[in-house]
């Protein structure tokens, strides 16, 4: 897990640099948009909705912007017709990746993926070639010196987490759960106190492949430039890169 939340970490303080710029605005929007399109409008009973604007929220967006989005998700305004895609494929040293986007033109978006791709040493694979190497799980962490172990554990596995363990190399604890059951027990343990650090759907390798090197900087750049890329929502890999080298890349 150590690499999924180094990669994370580099994440979410690039989403908050880009949120000052209004750069995420764009692929939040269409994350709220296709929720409603698919789930409805109404949050209290679309999960992925509820969650794409707690995430907007997070961002400082307006308002107006998130309800105009859900609006154009039900039809109730004009707007873009978003739908979701999935790529699987390899980065430097065979390493396994799946990529999510949601957009309005698959052609494009399978075109600019693929470029992204070969530039930094990947390539696009067959459908299936590499999720069986992935979990699909809800996962939350909350900080260990803030946090009573043994209460989090216990609200944990009563709100219905899978499993709850310790992260001693990210001073952590970390919560999995069912990708179904996520929301209500973020929202249960919430109500007891427990603030997440991080709280999101994600994939979950079950085996690493480490990195060293220009293959470790040219994955860094990959997982990048995939991230910069409008339509792509989210990028999952298998690789282990060490601290020193993550910390040099991100600073």
């Amino acid at each position: 897990m150590s690499g999924h939340n180094k990669w994370s970490s580099i994440k979410h303080k690039k989403a908050r640099e880009d949120a000052k710029r209004g750069a995420i605005f764009t692929k939040l929007i269409k994350e709220i948009t296709i929720a409603a399109k698919l789930g409805g409008g109404n949050p209290e009973n679309n999960p992925r909705l509820r969650m794409a604007i707690e995430k907007a929220k997070e961002a400082n967006m307006p308002k107006q912007n998130i309800e105009k989005a859900i609006k154009k998700g039900t039809g109730e305004l004009p707007g873009v017709n978003y739908e979701d895609v999935i790529y699987e494929g390899y980065g430097p040293g065979g390493v396994a990746m799946i990529i999510e986007a949601t957009t309005d033109n698959r052609q494009r978006t399978t075109a600019s993926v693929r470029h992204i791709l070969s530039k930094f040493g990947g390539s696009l694979g067959e459908t299936g070639c590499v999720s069986w190497m992935f979990n699909y799980v809800g996962y939350m962490t909350f900080d260990k010196e803030n946090t009573d172990e043994e209460a989090l554990f216990e609200a944990a596995l009563e709100a219905g987490a899978e499993d709850v363990k310790e992260n001693e190399e990210d001073g952590v604890y970390e919560v999995i759960t069912d990708p179904k059951e996520f929301m209500s027990v973020k929202e249960a343990l919430e109500s007891k106190g427990f603030k997440p650090q991080t709280a999101e759907l994600t994939r979950i390798p079950q085996t690493t492949v480490k990195l060293e090197g220009d293959k470790a900087i040219s994955m860094l750049k990959l997982m990048e430039a995939l991230e910069d890329d409008d339509d792509v929502s989210h990028v999952y890999a298998n690789f282990d890169i060490s601290d020193e080298i993550m910390e040099k890349f991100s600073s």
